[in-house]
């Protein structure tokens, strides 16, 4: 477990003891203060003050049996939000100008509370002030007990007699008392989204951020796991887990101290909003909110933190998590923008045959001066095109309701071409820099989201839609840009938080969608994965992970989101990407959220019914790969093969994904070993998704294993040929 700083005895004999750690500049704990324990049902942190009346983390790990058995074994420096410009001389949690220009921090302990918010979340509060300064922290942990995760951010406040600059304001402070750690990462570029990679971290400081204004994960994704002593596996050693929720600039920085005099051997892991061009004028009286950093620590390896991830996201992370998943067929790749009213009508009937529950509507179908017939022009006109659709999307919606369909539809509301009317009538919403030359991306612009005037816009253009068509069960919200050039005519002069209010208005947008809108189902998209995180994905149930829908690439991809993001989050389709046979395509999708993007009408009748079929038992086996424990098998990132597979939480059923990547004459076959199977149960083993009159590849088909046995002895791999693929269904008999 990670043992974090140490706790002084409390004998009188021992004072001389104490004065020499005082003489070598440590802090000891006050041994009358309260210890402050967060736990859940198996993790705990604990904080001390000092003193000093600073507070100290003295405990980061496994849940002890009971409060006395935290102590502070260390006499050493892991301060719980550590403050710059006065003794400390690491990087700081928080940085700030006063208002009379004193560049120095210090913050006391002054008390705590906790209450229940419900039986299974427990909310702690910790309160720190200046001593000098009107100037207050509030640290507040929320603890899952049976997710095992903790949830923690920051206020910010002060009744100073003006502003004071918040110059670095991170969600969390971090300590870690292991002399080498492994960090991974995720990182990656449009079409490679969410690549994973492990490293030792040496002395110093390695930083994950992103200065990309909205499309903030498109490189590297704010999260990340940490083993200390030793590399942990999938199945063991011990790791701590975190992901900061939120949809600005991040950075999140490891600092590794070696030999340090007044912290030893230390990780400090310091998530938050990135400083970068951000510096904050807070006003006295108001209350700034860091994001929230969610974490959580695991000594069963890396599989039980994503279990733990998965199951707070279904129950507290994203929109209505517990709501069933549509199946659906997109239009982009049969039409692009080269479609009208008839043509997508026609194409329901295509969703019909592949047995989906909706049809979604893309890119192309608005604006009317400037036609959306390309990426070049109509981007924020946002009514529906006269001549492709002269019924509007109020006809569109009554012709899928009428065929059995529910129809979901495209936006990309804060972003503009300047070929549109939007942008004639209102340049001043858009973010562009005075004195430089207009740079498009995608032949696009962003709106200005820190202006409440676009912020109504946007809202309504959602409103509008839903509105006009009531019915629209469905929207795919894109952002295709990221930020540069960024200057907000609205703010003038103050420019300094502009990413940061641009975040806040974005939210504001979104808490309003959701507060008149609950049941709108919503995909979050940003030309892909560019904007996966937990600060976004609470207003929407579901993501886009990548533009990228070739199945080996994908693969790879749904792999990485699986550490962090559940199964029913990651929408996978089939597509026409990809030389590989369409059974293997469709068993890569089945393995997240399915849904379809295709002509059907070049599909043969063969194909259109094993796709049914998939569609079929997708639906049926939803409850095991949307809401069962995931549990990754073989590594596509050490082998030339990948598996993995979902169990339900009564342990009576499962369902585990094989592939064969590339097939080498040199290659050793893995061994397919499954987990979290109760070993004293029967399973009868099924091989589905198979066309009609069809061989199972799975020689043993319809034979009963114990738990046990599928656990320590495995099935023999039975893919032989490269792009092959299977499903197996496991039910207790």
């Amino acid at each position: 477990m990670f043992v974090l700083n140490g706790l002084n005895p409390c004998i009188a004999h021992m004072k001389s003891f104490f004065c020499a750690i005082i003489s070598l500049c440590m802090l000891p704990v006050c041994v009358s203060a309260q210890k402050i324990i967060i736990a859940t049902d198996g993790v705990a942190i604990a904080y001390q003050p000092d003193a000093g009346k600073q507070l100290q983390q003295i405990y980061l790990g496994k849940k002890l049996s009971d409060s006395a058995s935290y102590r502070n074994i260390n006499a050493s420096l892991d301060p719980a939000y550590a403050t710059g410009g006065a003794t400390y001389l690491n990087e700081p949690a928080l940085q700030v100008k006063h208002a009379d220009g004193n560049m120095s921090l210090v913050l006391n302990y002054v008390s705590y509370e906790t209450k229940n918010e419900s039986p299974n979340v427990v909310l702690t509060d910790i309160k720190l002030k200046d001593p000098a300064y009107p100037f207050y922290v509030t640290l507040h942990y929320k603890a899952y007990k049976t997710q095992n995760i903790i949830e923690t951010w920051t206020t910010i406040s002060h009744t100073e007699k003006a502003d004071v600059v918040l110059n670095r304001y991170a969600s969390a402070f971090i300590n870690i008392k292991s002399p080498q750690n492994y960090l991974t990462h995720f990182y990656g570029e449009y079409n490679y989204e969410m690549q994973m990679h492990k490293f030792q971290l040496p002395p110093g400081i390695f930083s994950i951020q992103s200065k990309l204004g909205v499309r903030t994960a498109c490189n590297y994704n704010p999260s990340f796991l940490v083993s200390p002593n030793n590399d942990a596996t999938e199945t063991s050693g011990e790791v701590f887990a975190g992901s900061l929720a939120y949809s600005g600039n991040f950075d999140i920085q490891f600092e590794s101290l070696q030999l340090n005099i007044d912290m030893g051997n230390s990780l400090k892991i310091i998530p938050g909003i990135n400083a970068y061009a951000s510096s904050y004028s807070l006003k006295p009286n108001e209350n700034f909110d860091t994001p929230h950093f969610i974490f959580t620590y695991s000594v069963a390896g890396e599989g039980q933190i994503s279990r733990n991830f998965h199951n707070w996201a279904i129950n507290y992370g994203i929109w209505n998590g517990h709501q069933k998943r549509q199946t659906l067929l997109n239009n982009w790749e049969a039409t692009y923008f080269n479609f009208n009213q008839d043509t997508l009508v026609n194409l329901f009937d295509g969703a019909k045959k592949l047995g989906v529950d909706m049809f979604l509507l893309d890119d192309g179908w608005f604006a009317n001066k400037y036609p959306r017939n390309d990426s070049r022009a109509g981007l924020g006109d946002w009514e529906a095109n006269k001549k492709k659709l002269p019924g509007g999307i109020g006809y569109l919606v009554k012709e899928a309701t009428a065929k059995g369909l529910n129809f979901g539809i495209w936006i990309e509301p804060e972003m503009v071409n300047p070929k549109s009317e939007l942008y004639e009538k209102h340049p001043e919403w858009i973010l562009k820099a005075p004195n430089r030359p207009e740079h498009l991306y995608r032949t696009q612009l962003v709106l200005d989201l820190t202006n409440p005037v676009v912020q109504d816009y946007v809202f309504g253009v959602i409103d509008n839609l839903m509105k006009e068509s009531p019915a629209i069960s469905y929207m795919k919200w894109d952002c295709n840009r990221s930020m540069d050039n960024a200057y907000s005519p609205y703010l003038g002069k103050n420019q300094d938080a502009m990413y940061v209010r641009y975040a806040a208005g974005y939210y504001k947008v979104l808490d309003r969608i959701r507060a008149k809108y609950p049941k709108l189902d919503m995909m979050l998209c940003a030309s892909g994965g560019g904007r996966v995180e937990y600060g976004a994905l609470k207003y929407f149930q579901e993501f886009w992970p990548s533009d990228n829908t070739y199945p080996e690439d994908r693969i790879k991809i749904q792999w990485g989101y699986s550490y962090f993001y559940p199964a029913l989050t990651v929408c996978a389709h089939v597509t026409a990407a990809g030389s590989e046979p369409l059974k293997y395509k469709l068993d890569v999708a089945m393995s997240c959220k399915l849904g379809f993007d295709v002509m059907v009408k070049k599909m043969s009748e063969r194909e259109i019914a094993l796709s049914h079929t998939v569609t079929d038992n997708y639906r049926r086996l939803q409850d095991v790969i949307n809401y069962g424990e995931l549990y990754r098998l073989v590594s596509p990132y050490k082998t030339n093969f990948a598996s993995l597979m979902y169990v339900d939480n009564a342990k009576r059923k499962a369902v585990v994904f094989a592939y064969n990547l590339e097939s080498l004459e040199a290659d050793t076959y893995p061994e397919l070993k499954l987990n979290g199977l109760d070993p004293n149960k029967k399973y009868k083993v099924t091989e589905i998704n198979l066309n009609t009159g069809a061989r199972p590849q799975f020689r043993e088909n319809g034979q009963v294993f114990s738990g046990e046995t599928l656990m320590e002895q495995g099935l023999k791999w039975y893919l032989k040929s490269a792009k092959t693929s299977s499903v197996l269904e496991l039910e207790e008999i």
